[in-house]
């Protein structure tokens, strides 16, 4: 029999990753393979929040970097790609699954994560050599980038790939960021084929920008993201009226609004959504900053690929700007040099600053927040998920200090979290895909924290579902 063992994303929002063993079936084996079984791995995410998560991310691969034939990944977010160098760096050589659009993401978001982490091992290893102690190395640098970019094959949606072991992966449209994928793979598994839907992350159909995610019937196995499981998002109509009133709010007391870049797809839609307030005369503020050069490379993506995006929303964009990008936003500045981002810092008001990171624990965020955040004028607009053990979840959760770059600062600026913005489904949106399956396969709830799953199994169980939450290294067979 063909199993499944649960590496990552148990119990937890990030660090994505499952083993995926074919039996070893002659009758399904490609002519010049071996009748031993294969392995596949279905995504290899970064962990991400508490100091546990650096740890986790360190520990090797072990046999598993050599000993796996094929990686399928669905989206370009870290917490579902973000270690693919790393397993590069370890020894993988072999075919990297993915989307065009996520091909494309990843050459940004995997070199960015790279230099971050050149950045950080150059300043901590600074104090290392003054006190004596062994240097660190980073998990991968540039060079492991470019070989894992190198291993990358490209499929579309709806086209069947056959892989080792004659598992045959299609991927459908996810609706959550660009190229971000529902995985399908057909997997035989004692004699007969097992269908396993992995759901990715699945988008929220109020979302900007991005297609609905495609609804699925047929499967024996679903593995499921659960990240709002515990909760429906506002109507997107409420959202931006609650998001303009913040930024008149803003404007009238004189302060900055500060809004944590989720540089993948949330930046995208606040950026639609500002150009669509500027448009119906709602947007006082005349100075709005993209301080996140990741962010900055995502957005000039999203223009180059506006073939795979709703099309609804960029006719609506399109005719409140009368067809010219140019007019889309024209208060926006892209700060892309750490001196543009410095001298956004002298502006004491009356700016929207979208910096990097969404989660705030690194980035340049960090650095607007020092300037801004013990100002009781100061909005900060939370729109996207927080893991726990972040500085963006101690925000949510009410601290009244927070410890940035050194400095223990008062937080007096207002913190809005605005939920409606967010690119994942909520529980209704999840109940509703969950149940659109014929045959009644069995579920699986990964991503989500512990209270999300258990507030999801719950309802499910109430339409006649039986998911059940598993735990680390747990294995099943198909």
């Amino acid at each position: 029999m063909s199993t499944l063992t649960f590496l990552g994303a148990v119990g937890e929002v990030t660090g994505s990753r499952y083993l995926i063993e074919v039996d070893g079936d002659d009758d399904v084996i490609e002519p010049g393979e071996s009748s031993a079984s294969r392995r596949l791995l279905l995504e290899c995410g970064m962990h991400q929040g508490a100091e546990e998560a650096e740890r986790v991310n360190s520990a090797p691969f072990g046999s598993l970097a050599k000993t796996l034939d094929e990686v399928v990944i669905s989206h370009g977010h870290l917490d579902h790609c973000g270690l693919l160098p790393k397993l590069v760096r370890e020894g993988y050589r072999g075919p990297i699954h993915c989307t065009p659009g996520t091909k494309a993401l990843l050459e940004i978001t995997l070199a960015d994560s790279a230099f971050i982490m050149a950045k950080d091992i150059e300043w901590e290893n600074r104090w290392r050599h003054r006190a004596g102690k062994p240097l660190l190395e980073p998990l991968y640098d540039i060079d492991d980038v470019e070989m894992t970019l190198d291993l990358c094959q490209t499929q579309h949606f709806g086209q069947p790939v056959t892989l080792a072991g004659g598992v045959v992966l299609v991927y459908h449209d996810a609706g959550h960021i660009l190229g971000s994928a529902i995985v399908e793979l057909a997997i035989p598994s004692g004699g007969r084929t097992r269908r396993l839907v992995f759901s990715g992350d699945l988008g929220n159909p109020e979302s900007a920008l991005m297609k609905d995610p495609e609804i699925q019937r047929d499967a024996d196995l679903v593995l499921m993201e659960s990240t709002y499981g515990d909760r429906n998002h506002r109507p997107l109509k409420e959202t931006i009226e609650e998001f303009a009133q913040v930024l008149a709010a803003a404007f009238e007391d004189g302060g900055n609004v500060l809004i944590p870049a989720f540089a993948i797809g949330r930046t995208q839609e606040i950026l639609y959504h500002l150009s669509m307030l500027y448009h119906q005369g709602r947007l006082r503020q005349q100075r709005i900053f993209l301080d996140s050069p990741m962010a900055i490379r995502v957005t000039e993506l999203y223009e180059r690929r506006r073939s795979t995006l709703d099309p609804e929303d960029l006719h609506a964009l399109n005719v409140a700007a009368h067809g010219d990008p140019e007019q889309y936003l024209p208060g926006l500045r892209l700060t892309r040099s750490v001196e543009e981002s410095m001298a956004i810092n002298r502006i004491r008001g009356g700016a929207i600053i979208i910096a990097g990171a969404g989660m705030c624990n690194g980035g340049r965020i960090l650095h607007h927040f020092r300037y801004n955040l013990e100002h009781s004028s100061t909005r900060v607009v939370i729109v996207g998920f927080q893991a726990a053990g972040t500085n963006g979840r101690r925000l949510v959760d009410g601290a009244n200090h927070l410890k940035v770059l050194g400095k223990d600062l008062k937080v007096r600026a207002h913190i809005h979290t605005i939920g409606g913005f967010s690119a994942h489904a909520g529980q209704t949106e999840l109940v509703a895909w969950a149940s659109a399956f014929r045959d009644r396969p069995r579920f699986y709830l990964v991503h989500g924290e512990p209270t999300a799953q258990l507030a999801l199994q719950q309802i499910l169980a109430t339409t006649g579902i039986d998911a059940e939450i598993p735990a680390y290294q747990q294995r099943i067979e198909l």
